[in-house]
């Protein structure tokens, strides 16, 4: 059976970035003799410029919002019922997507390096504020959010089990937790401290502000994990990106993993940057963070090895002769830079030496 990927399609630039997924999967899997199918969910998701255009009353946008959510919800666990390992999702309005990511289990991660050190980023998406519901009075909206020892206990065994995945001769030199856990009773901190004892690691809780802190004034160990509740990563995760020296959000994907045993198979990738709905129908969305995870998922899910370092070399290669949107300091069209992309490795792959063959 040829294998599958998911692809999930939001408002904005949500078609356009799809087409140039579609397009670079096709290519890639033929380069690479790796044939892979696009199985794509029949609903466009609400981007929120999107919903917030298409309906004018909070009952109706709630309406909206969880009827994505469902949908949304009900074509991961079809994907990872069907053995498929990973789905491409364009950006979706915030609100539906936490509520999938809160029944899911889900944690984004991202592995940033610099010369001299290596960071793994573990973002909680399963509990605290940006999960639970709201409720609506005339003139407030309350919004209950939970933490659960459980979930933070899953959360916990995840990262550590992918730090050592990560650095398989040693493991990580720190592991930091930032939460604003004071203002849970103490009961969060005791779920850390068994955490870390089942573990046999040394876990430092710390508040938001002291981990920033620490990263301004003494940097970090070669090998870091920081798991970080929504509230401090969401906004970090940029900083992140610049103070390690690595791509810009335009540029960048990341990875989404469910911990709910049902679809814990099924790994999201996504672009890091918005739906972007300003630049619709332009064709000038940078397409850099769509290829790179086109190209990854051709690599780790479909045995085409080889895949992301000759896209990186293709992306180095046309951003240097000018081939560039106009976010990135060009002049050229979405449609443009795939094209060029796409040209480079189809020259570097037809150049290569055939592979050698035991007993020739």
């Amino acid at each position: 059976m040829t294998p599958a990927v998911g692809l999930a399609v939001g408002r904005g630039t949500g078609a356009e970035l799809a087409a140039v997924f579609q397009r670079v999967i096709d290519e890639l899997s033929g380069m690479y003799d790796v044939p892979l199918t696009v199985a794509r969910s029949p609903r466009v998701y609400h981007s929120y410029h999107s919903l917030r255009a298409e309906a004018d009353d909070t009952e109706t946008i709630r309406k909206l919002t969880d009827e994505d959510a469902r949908h949304y919800e009900e074509f991961c666990r079809k994907l990872a019922s069907q053995g498929v390992s990973a789905v491409f999702r364009t950006a979706i309005n915030a609100q539906s997507l936490y509520l999938v990511r809160q029944r899911l289990r889900a944690v984004k991660v991202d592995v940033m390096t610099a010369p001299d050190s290596s960071l793994l980023l573990v973002r909680d998406e399963a509990q605290g504020f940006y999960t639970g519901e709201n409720q609506h009075r005339p003139g407030v909206i309350s919004r209950t959010a939970e933490f659960t020892e459980e979930i933070t206990g899953e959360i916990i065994d995840y990262a550590i089990a992918r730090a050592r995945r990560q650095w398989p001769d040693g493991g990580p030199d720190q592991v930091v937790m930032a939460y604003k856990f004071h203002l849970l009773d103490g009961a969060f901190d005791d779920w850390v401290r068994a955490a870390a004892t089942r573990h046999d690691v040394r876990i430092g809780l710390w508040q938001p502000d002291t981990v920033n802190r620490n990263l301004i004034q003494h940097g970090l160990p070669k090998r870091t994990v920081i798991v970080a509740s929504n509230e401090w990563a969401d906004i970090m995760h940029v900083v992140l990106l610049d103070r390690f020296g690595t791509q810009r959000q335009e540029d960048r994907y990341t990875e989404n993993v469910h911990l709910r045993p049902d679809v814990s198979g099924l790994v999201e990738y996504q672009t890091v940057h918005g739906s972007a709905d300003d630049l619709a129908g332009r064709d000038t969305v940078n397409p850099s963070a769509t290829v790179r995870a086109a190209a990854a998922i051709i690599e780790r899910h479909a045995g085409g090895a080889g895949a992301m370092a000759a896209m990186e070399r293709a992306l180095a290669a046309v951003a240097a002769g000018g081939v560039r949107t106009p976010d990135a300091g060009g002049r050229h069209s979405t449609t443009a830079v795939v094209d060029a992309l796409l040209a480079e490795v189809s020259r570097e792959h037809d150049s290569s030496p055939p592979a050698l063959v035991a007993g020739s």
